[in-house]
């Protein structure tokens, strides 16, 4: 992607999908991080990854494959594969050749979420992605779930959310918020308090913004109602990214008022997201940006991505 100097693929945990999109015995070819992958839960319920393609003769095991117990078998000659990539069984072969393996992924299912480790030398993770309180809470909703494909890069995404003066001018907000910003290892805590826009006029309210690497984001909202956006960016190639939003709203006493009010204002975050969408697909990244004192904490957020890269140029291309 030219645009942007930086490697295309962080380093970080990125959604893949959601749990209850793969049931036990489900096989799935999804693509990201620019390769062919199959995304498959065992009869047990365990959800593996590995690379697409059988060793053998090229088959994609997400078109036809089929989960056998804790296994995938190939739909072009029955090659059997474990959740570990190595091929346990070759129904008319007396020997398994040594190399018939297949690259495997490491996936953790938390908050309802499948999430893979990427690492641009293939090391294993460095942290977790935290469990959320809300996630399964019976006072809080179930997800409501959306998702853009968008063609920017992860980084881009994730520095709007201490980029403190486009709220205004872009989205329209009541004010431009004063965001502080502090980076906690691979996590990057901003704050705001903002005005926001109601029927009855104008309310108070706290954004509070927890981003773990550029793949999964919590938002918490509390003025209107109290609600929680997580959100994801994956890396689909060398020019799309798959972004997913997932709402869940705390309970009032009158569920007619929670549905209401959750859906408006997950609309109005959702309106928001779609005016980003024409700017982060057409501007380029201006490395070091012309930067002003209201802008928001935009130096430290681009310190704080260096970490994020391992590939050759990678910590001059992300200083900014």
């Amino acid at each position: 992607m030219s645009r942007f100097p930086m490697p295309r693929y962080p380093d970080g945990w990125f959604q893949i999908a959601y749990a209850d999109e793969l049931a036990p015995g489900a096989a799935l070819p999804v693509r990201y991080f620019g390769r062919d992958l199959v995304l498959f839960r065992t009869e047990s319920g365990v959800a593996k990854l590995l690379d697409a393609h059988c060793p053998h003769m090229g088959a994609h095991l997400g078109h036809g494959g089929r989960v056998k117990g804790d296994c995938i078998e190939c739909p072009f000659h029955a090659w059997k594969f474990d959740g570990a990539g190595t091929c346990v069984e070759v129904p008319y072969a007396k020997k398994i050749p040594p190399r018939a393996t297949i690259p495997t992924w490491h996936l953790r299912e938390v908050n309802g979420l499948i999430m893979a480790w990427h690492h641009g030398a293939g090391a294993p993770p460095s942290w977790e992605v935290p469990l959320l309180p809300e996630y399964g809470n019976p006072d809080w909703t179930p997800y409501e779930k959306r998702s853009w494909k968008i063609r920017t890069h992860n980084q881009e995404m994730a520095e709007n959310s201490v980029d403190s003066a486009h709220f205004l001018y872009l989205h329209g907000t009541q004010e431009m918020p004063e965001t502080h910003a502090e980076a906690l290892g691979h996590v990057l805590h901003s704050h705001s308090n903002t005005l926001m826009k109601t029927p009855q006029g104008k309310a108070k309210g706290e954004i509070d913004v927890h981003v773990h690497g550029f793949g999964f984001t919590t938002t918490r909202f509390k003025g209107i109602v109290e609600t929680l956006l997580v959100s994801s960016a994956t890396a689909i190639d060398d020019e799309y990214c798959e972004l997913r939003f997932a709402f869940t709203v705390k309970k009032l006493v009158n569920e007619g008022v929670t549905s209401t009010v959750g859906a408006a204002f997950q609309r109005e975050i959702a309106r928001q997201l779609e005016q980003d969408i024409p700017i982060w697909e057409n501007k380029i990244y201006v490395q070091p940006p012309v930067l002003v004192d209201g802008d928001g904490p935009i130096g430290m957020f681009r310190r704080w991505a260096k970490q994020f890269y391992t590939e050759p140029g990678a910590t001059q291309a992300a200083a900014g």
